[in-house]
C-alpha cells in the first residue's frame, strides 16, 4: 500500500503548497475591485501579484491572464524593481504546480528573466532572492546539483548584504539541498543557523518557517515526536501574525499535524486532526481548503491496508468533491491512477489496467520524473501480478534509471529487488544474479545512510542540548543581573529612609523633609509593586484579566497605605520641631560630656 500512498501524498503536498499562498480565494472579488481602483503602476503590480497567485487555486486560466497583465504593466512602467517583482511573482505562481512539467519549465523561465534584470541593474537583494527561488524549483525536479549551485551563488551575494532575512532564507535553502542530498547533519546545522537569525531579528513569519523546516527535517529522520513539537510551535506563531490568511493556514496546519501523527501510527489522533481540518474549512466556507484533508483521510485507509474502504471513500460525496477539484485543475490523470492502484490491490486487474491505460498520456506528457517514476512502478506491479513479466521488467528498468539519475536510492533499491525476482521468474538467472548484486549494493548504501541518520539524531539531540544550555546561561546571567539591581534598589531605599530620619534630627526646613519623604515613599511602594508584578505570573499565567484584577486589588491596599504612612511619618518628623529639638539636645549632651571629660583630665 506504500506505493499508492506515495502517489496521493505527492498530490496532497502540491495542493497544500498552492493553498499557502492562495488561501484568500474567498476574497478574489475584493482583490479584483482593488485592482480596478489602482492608479499607479506600483499599485497595479501589487494588486495583480496577489490576485494572479490567488487565482491559481480558483481558476488557472484567469490566473494566467492576470499574470500576463502583471508583466505587461511592469514592463511598460520601465521600473526595474517592478519588472523583477512581476517575473518573480509569475515564477512563484507556476511553482505551486511543481509536479507538472510545463509549470516547472515556466517557473524556471520567469525566475531566469527576473534574475537577468536584477543582475543587469546591480540589484543585489533581488539577485540573491532569484537564485534562492531557482534553487528551490530545481530541487523539486529534482536536479540536486543545480539546486546546490544556485544556493551557493545566492549565498555568495547575500553574505555581502545587510539583509538578515535573506541570510536566514539562504541558510534554509542550503538546509533543503543538503537534506535532499542525504547529508542530514549539514542540513540541521543550516536550519538551526536560519532559526537563530530569525529569532535575533524577531521576524515572526520567518521563525514560523524555520520551525516548519525543522519539523520536516525530523520527519525525514523519523523522529516524529520532535517533528510534531516543531510543527506545534510553528502553529502557535500564527497567534502573533495579523495576515488575513491566518484562519486558512490554521486549517492546513491541523491537517499536516494529523499527517505527522499518522506517520507515528497514532491513527485515531490523526483522523481527529483531519476531521478538525475539514470542520475548520467548512466554518470558513472555503471548499478548496477541504482538499488536503480529503486526501489525508483517503491516505489513511491505505496506510492501514483497507483498499475497499479507500474505494468506497473515493466514490463517496467527499471523494467526488475531491475528484471534481482535481479534474478542474487538470489532474484527471491522478484520479485514474488512484483508481488503478486501488483496483490492483483489490486484485481487479482488468479494471486496474483500464485506468492505467487511461492515465498513461497524462503521466508521459505532463509529469516530472519523480511522479512518472511512481507511475511506472505501480504499472510494473500490476504486470507482475498478472504474470506479464517482460512488461513489468521494462517498467522497473525505467524506475531504476530515473531513481539513479535523481538520487532516490530507496526507489532504486526497490526496483533492483523487483528486477531480481522478475528475471528469476523468466528463467534469466544471469540477469537475476546481476540485479541481486545491485540490490545488495543499494541496501548497503542505505544502511550506511541509516547509520548517518542515527548520527544525525545524535547530532540533533546534542545541538538541542547546546541550544537549551545557551538559553539557560542567558537566563541565569539575566537573573544575576536583576538580583544585583534589586539589591542596589533595596540599599538605596534604606539609605533614603536613614537620610530622612537624620534630616528630621537636624535644622532642616519642613519643605525639604516633605520633598525627600515624597520621593522616598514613592520609591518604596513602587518597588513593592514591582516585586509583586514580577511574581504573579505563577498565579495569573499572563492572562490580562487576571493581571488587571490582581493589580487593582494590590493598588486598593497599597495606595491608601502609602498615603497614610507617608502623611504620618512626615508629620511626625516636621511637627513642633520635635526631632529638631531632640537633635539639639543630643548634640548638647555630647558636648557636655566632652567638656566634663576635658575638665576631669585637667584636674
Amino acid at each position: 500500500m506504500l506505493r499508492l500512498k506515495r502517489i496521493l501524498i505527492t498530490v496532497a503536498v502540491l495542493f497544500v503548497t498552492n493553498g499557502v499562498s492562495a488561501q484568500q480565494a474567498v476574497a478574489a472579488d475584493s482583490m479584483k475591485i482593488a485592482y480596478a481602483k489602482a492608479n499607479t503602476a506600483a499599485e497595479k503590480v501589487e494588486a495583480l501579484d496577489l490576485l494572479s497567485r490567488t487565482m491559481m487555486n480558483v481558476d488557472l486560466k484567469e490566473a494566467d491572464e492576470y499574470g500576463k497583465q502583471l508583466i505587461t504593466i511592469a514592463e511598460e512602467s520601465r521600473d526595474r524593481k517592478l519588472m523583477v517583482k512581476a517575473y518573480m511573482s509569475n515564477g512563484t505562481r507556476c511553482s505551486y504546480f511543481a509536479g507538472v512539467k510545463d509549470y516547472t519549465t515556466r517557473s524556471i523561465g520567469y525566475y531566469e528573466k527576473a534574475l537577468a534584470i536584477a543582475k543587469q541593474n546591480r540589484m543585489d537583494d533581488e539577485t540573491g532572492g532569484a537564485f534562492l527561488k531557482l534553487s528551490a524549483v530545481y530541487l523539486s525536479i529534482p536536479d540536486k546539483d543545480k539546486a546546490l549551485s544556485y544556493a551557493g551563488q545566492a549565498a555568495s551575494i547575500i553574505s555581502t548584504l545587510k539583509n538578515d532575512s535573506l541570510k536566514a532564507e539562504s541558510s534554509n535553502s542550503f538546509g533543503h539541498v543538503y537534506l535532499n542530498r542525504n547529508d542530514k547533519i549539514m542540513a540541521l546545522r543550516h536550519y538551526l543557523s536560519a532559526l537563530r537569525i530569525a529569532e535575533e531579528i524577531k521576524n515572526v513569519s520567518l521563525i514560523r518557517n524555520c520551525y516548519l523546516y525543522l519539523s520536516t527535517f525530523y520527519t525525514g529522520i523519523e523522529d516524529y515526536d520532535k517533528a510534531i513539537d516543531y510543527y506545534m510551535m510553528a502553529h502557535k506563531k500564527l497567534d502573533e501574525m495579523k495576515d488575513k490568511n491566518v484562519p486558512f493556514q490554521r486549517a492546513i496546519d491541523i491537517n499536516n499535524i494529523g499527517k505527522l501523527y499518522a506517520y507515528k501510527n497514532s491513527h485515531d489522533i490523526a483522523i481527529s486532526y483531519f476531521q478538525r481540518s475539514l470542520a475548520m474549512a467548512d466554518s470558513l466556507k472555503f471548499s478548496t481548503l477541504k482538499i488536503p484533508a480529503y486526501l489525508s483521510l483517503l491516505n489513511q485507509y491505505l496506510r492501514v491496508d483497507q483498499p475497499q474502504q479507500a474505494l468506497e471513500y473515493f466514490n463517496s460525496s467527499s471523494g467526488n468533491e475531491l475528484k471534481n477539484h482535481l479534474g478542474k485543475f487538470g489532474f484527471s490523470g491522478a484520479i485514474d491512477q488512484a483508481y488503478a492502484v486501488i483496483y490492483t490491490e483489490l486484485n481487479k486487474y482488468d479494471s486496474s489496467l483500464y485506468y492505467f491505460n487511461k492515465s498513461a498520456a497524462y503521466f508521459e506528457n505532463n509529469s516530472n520524473e519523480t511522479v512518472k517514476m511512481h507511475y511506472y512502478a505501480q504499472l510494473g506491479t500490476l504486470y507482475k501480478k498478472t504474470g506479464e513479466y517482460e512488461k513489468s521488467i521494462a517498467l522497473y528498468l525505467k524506475v531504476k534509471d530515473i531513481a539513479e539519475r535523481t538520487g532516490q536510492l530507496e526507489s532504486a533499491e526497490r526496483a533492483a529487488k523487483h528486477l531480481d525476482t522478475l528475471y528469476n521468474k523468466t528463467g534469466n538467472f544471469q540477469q537475476a544474479s546481476l540485479f541481486n548484486s545491485v540490490y545488495y549494493q543499494y541496501k548497503d548504501s542505505l544502511e550506511k545512510l541509516n547509520k548517518e541518520k542515527e548520527l544525525a539524531q545524535v547530532e540533533a539531540a546534542d545541538e538541542q542540548y547546546r541550544q537549551d544550555k545557551l538559553e539557560q546561561e542567558v537566563a541565569e546571567k539575566k537573573r544575576r543581573k536583576n538580583n544585583i539591581q534589586y539589591m542596589a534598589i533595596t540599599i538605596g531605599i534604606a539609605a533614603l529612609f536613614l537620610m530622612l530620619v537624620v534630616l528630621g534630627m537636624l535644622k532642616v526646613s519642613a519643605n525639604s523633609i516633605r520633598l525627600i519623604g515624597f520621593f522616598t515613599f514613592i520609591m518604596f511602594f513602587e518597588f513593592i509593586f514591582l516585586i509583586f508584578k514580577k511574581n504573579i505570573y505563577s498565579v495569573t499565567q499572563g492572562e490580562p484579566w487576571k493581571d488587571l484584577a490582581f493589580m487593582i486589588a494590590l493598588a486598593a491596599i497599597l495606595v491608601p497605605l502609602h498615603h497614610w504612612l507617608e502623611h504620618r511619618v512626615i508629620k511626625f518628623l516636621t511637627s513642633h520641631n520635635r526631632l529638631t529639638a531632640s537633635g539639639q539636645t543630643l548634640i548638647s549632651k555630647v558636648f557636655v560630656r566632652k567638656k566634663a571629660t576635658e575638665q576631669k583630665s585637667k584636674t
